[in-house]
């Protein structure tokens, strides 16, 4: 039988997490992408946004969570850039806009900010 200590669980649950993020945000990007290839008024890029949705309220509502460790500020951040995203994306399927490549940018940079 395998003994593992608390912080050992808690570190590769963190970790664990951390990579589902990326993931997430990964196949967000790659939506994305296909989603600019098709054009603004595409099933695709209305597949893209509500998926880029889904992933960044549920970050946004982790973020704001009191129990989250990361700093203060850093969450802050991370939250005015989700709240971008948001509306951007809105502007998209609203048919508004077609700055797939500001949401892709900012989704890569996000994610390749991750440790």
């Amino acid at each position: 039988m395998y003994q593992f200590s608390y912080s050992e669980v808690q570190t590769d649950s963190v970790a664990d997490a951390k990579d589902r993020e990326r993931q997430l945000l990964t196949r967000s990007i790659d939506l994305l992408t296909a989603a600019r290839e098709a054009g603004v008024e595409s099933r695709e890029s209305i597949e893209a946004v509500l998926f880029m949705n889904r992933v960044w309220t549920s970050l946004i509502e982790d973020l704001g969570n009191p129990d989250n460790e990361l700093p203060k500020e850093l969450r802050a951040n991370l939250i005015s850039i989700g709240l971008w995203l948001l509306r951007e994306g809105e502007e998209v399927r609203q048919g508004r806009s077609n700055n797939f490549d500001g949401l892709i940018e900012v989704s890569q940079i996000i994610r390749d900010g991750m440790r």
